[in-house]
């Protein structure tokens, strides 16, 4: 097995090849898509094959949810062959194969870096640009970890194996390769995807790949919001999601992400915050796994809900009218946010909502609470309520989530008396200041 820098410099290490089939992988595994641009790249006389994830998925037996392809053919090459290619990214470009709305991402073997504008490095080691072709042996050991270095030949039944990746899945572990420190310098998302793989998939990661990560955790906020955004939402969306936040947090990850959560997670006293966030994630994951739909608004509800409470509680000692507190309090922290993780307004509205709707489940009014139930949001912001009454312990919120449980499943004559049975409390107005509470 190479390893170290000794790998990234023997550029005619000869693979490790081994028989596909006789690890338990075939054709009849492969997406048929997938599949298909293979064999019109092969046609084309060019190399083409599976790399990554698929493929160590597949060894894992893991149903695979994406299939990326490398090749030794250019953009515009593939793009000639492949006439539904769109070729996308500076820093990286990329072809994207389109089926329709579906797409699968072919990758140029890539080279070490150089000094042309096609390879440049910034001055703390960051990758800036990295449009260097080179060869499968190259392309190979410039993969960020050795269990995603493992090329699969459909054309040969082969499975290639560059870096020890075979060996590191024996072990169950995560190696980075080359030096550690150079290859998370180069890209700081390596080092959330090592919280991912090593969470997703149950791997330990491998002792001097784990040394630096605590120390050069504080590079992942030089990365852009946007590419931390989609970051969270493969973290978080793993399906193992609770398992992955506890390993960002045990490498101090976690702050770079979501500050405002880590902070109040650190004056989490009473335990009801972290117990929202475990439940949330729990419930995430089950969805997940059993192939349901999530929403990454529901994330940022639970992730911070804690510190939006806070905002919306100094905006209250403050005397402004209770209707604006929380309005005013999650601008303030949605907006604060978005400069660590760039959360799209088409969710961060939906987080709005979840958590303004919260104090409509205390209003039963018949005729307001049948106009809820309708709300598009409902189901979101009940089940939220939900979680928050299982957290929090709170008997009251328990009471009003059995309450509009019931609700939902009854008919009309009885929401009426469901809705009459309740006493109506009415509510005393405060004056309203100037001069808002800091996030």
């Amino acid at each position: 097995m190479i390893t170290g820098q000794e790998t990234l410099n023997n550029k005619k290490h000869k693979p490790l090849v081994l028989s596909a089939s006789k690890l338990g992988i075939s054709k009849s595994s492969i997406n048929p898509k997938a599949l298909s641009i293979l064999k019109a790249l092969n046609k084309a006389k060019y190399d083409a094959y599976l790399v990554g994830g698929c493929v160590r998925d597949l060894l894992l037996g893991y149903e695979p949810k994406d299939f990326d392809i490398a090749t030794n053919a250019h953009p515009e090459q593939i793009k000639a062959v492949l006439p539904s290619t769109r070729i996308i990214g500076r820093r990286f470009r990329l072809a994207h194969v389109h089926f329709g709305r579906e797409y699968y991402e072919v990758a140029t073997f890539r080279a070490p870096h150089d000094s042309s504008d096609d390879g440049q490095v910034g001055k703390e080691g960051r990758i800036i640009h990295d449009n260097v072709y080179g060869t499968i042996e190259e392309d190979a050991v410039r993969r960020d970890f050795a269990i995603n270095a493992l090329f699969y030949d459909v054309h040969n039944d082969q499975v290639l194996d560059f870096a020890g990746g075979m060996d590191d899945l024996e072990k169950r572990q995560l190696r980075l390769i080359g030096d550690p420190e150079t290859r998370y310098r180069e890209d700081p998302v390596r080092m959330l995807r090592a919280m991912r793989f090593a969470g997703k998939l149950g791997l330990s990661i491998e002792a001097e790949s784990e040394a630096p990560i605590r120390e050069l955790a504080p590079l992942l906020e030089n990365i852009a919001p946007a590419r931390l955004f989609d970051e969270v939402l493969k973290l978080f969306h793993s399906g193992q999601a609770k398992s992955v936040l506890e390993l960002l947090r045990e490498y101090r990850l976690f702050h770079s992400l979501f500050p405002l959560t880590e902070k109040a997670l650190q004056q989490d006293d009473d335990g009801y915050f972290q117990a929202l966030i475990n439940d949330s994630l729990e419930n995430t994951d089950n969805r997940i796994n059993d192939g349901l739909s999530v929403t990454p608004a529901f994330l940022f509800a639970v992730m911070l809900w804690k510190p939006m409470r806070q905002v919306e509680a100094a905006y209250r000692e403050d005397s402004y009218p209770d209707p604006q507190c929380m309005q005013l309090a999650a601008n303030d922290v949605l907006s604060s946010q978005v400069r660590n993780t760039a959360v799209p307004r088409r969710f961060s509205n939906v987080t709005r909502e979840i958590w303004l709707l919260q104090s409509r489940f205390s209003q039963k009014n018949f005729r307001r609470a049948t106009q809820f139930v309708e709300n598009r949001r409902f189901r979101a912001a009940f089940d939220f309520l939900c979680l928050r009454s299982i957290a929090e312990q709170n008997k009251e919120l328990q009471a009003d989530a059995a309450w509009w449980e019931e609700f939902q499943k009854v008919d009309a004559e009885r929401q009426l008396e469901m809705s009459k049975a309740v006493p109506h409390v009415k509510k005393k107005r405060r004056r309203k200041r100037k001069g808002p509470p800091k996030v």
